[in-house]
C-alpha cells in the first residue's frame, strides 16, 4: 500500500488528477488498476489518499521537533527552518498542494480526517507563541493562523515559483548558496514580525 501511495504521489504531483494515469501507477507498483480500485475506491479516491498521506507525513515529523524543549525564539526558527527544509526537499508535496488549488480544494473538501491532521499546526504555534508572550519575548495579539499562514507563504513560493521566478529574474534559488540566503532570510523575517 505504502508503494502505490509513493508512486501516486509522484504521477499526481507531475500530472495532476486528470493527467496522473492508474495504469502507470499499477505498472509501476507491480500490482494491477483492480487492486488499486479494490483498496481506494476510485482514481480520486487515490487521489485523496495520496493528498492525506502527504499532509500527515509532515505533521508527523513536524511533531518529532520537540519545540517545548526549546525557548519560544528558538522553537519558532526550528519550526520555520523545518517548514523550509521540508518544502524544499519535498517538492511533490508542494505540486500536489498546488493541483489541489487548482481544483478549489474539491477532494480535500471531501475528506473527513483533514482538519484533524493539520489542528497540531495550529496547536504547536499556539503554544510557542503564547510562551513567547508571556516570557515577554513575542508581541501580543498576534493570530497563530497567521504566524502559519506568513510561515506558510514564505516557505512555499521558493518551490512553486521558482521556475518562474528564476527564469525572469535569472535567479538561481536552488543553488546551496542562494537557498541558505533565503533560508535565513525568511526565518529572520517571520521571528522579528512576531518578536517584541
Amino acid at each position: 500500500m505504502a508503494g502505490i501511495l509513493e508512486v501516486a504521489t509522484a504521477e499526481f504531483a507531475n500530472k495532476g488528477l486528470s493527467g496522473g494515469r492508474i495504469d502507470e501507477i499499477a505498472a509501476a507498483t507491480s500490482t494491477s488498476k483492480r487492486m488499486i480500485y479494490y483498496y481506494f475506491g476510485s482514481k480520486e479516491g487515490l487521489y485523496l489518499a495520496v493528498l492525506e498521506e502527504s499532509y500527515r507525513r509532515m505533521r508527523s515529523i513536524e511533531a518529532e521537533l520537540h519545540l517545548g524543549d526549546l525557548s519560544p525564539e528558538a522553537a519558532l526558527r526550528r519550526l520555520v527552518e523545518f517548514t523550509f527544509d521540508h518544502h524544499f526537499g519535498n517538492q511533490d508535496y508542494i505540486r500536489l498542494v498546488m493541483s489541489e488549488n487548482m481544483q478549489r480544494g474539491e477532494y480535500l473538501a471531501q475528506s473527513k480526517i483533514i482538519q484533524e491532521l493539520n489542528v497540531t499546526a495550529i496547536q504547536t504555534i499556539r503554544q510557542l507563541y503564547d510562551r513567547g508572550v508571556a516570557d515577554g519575548a513575542f508581541r501580543a495579539g498576534l493570530e497563530p493562523i497567521d504566524i502559519h499562514a506568513s510561515i506558510s507563504a514564505l516557505t512555499f513560493f521558493n518551490v512553486s515559483n521558482q521556475h518562474t521566478f528564476g527564469l525572469i529574474f535569472k535567479h538561481e534559488s536552488g543553488a546551496d548558496a542562494a537557498r541558505a540566503v533565503r533560508r535565513n532570510n525568511i526565518v529572520e523575517m517571520i521571528v522579528r514580525f512576531v518578536r517584541r
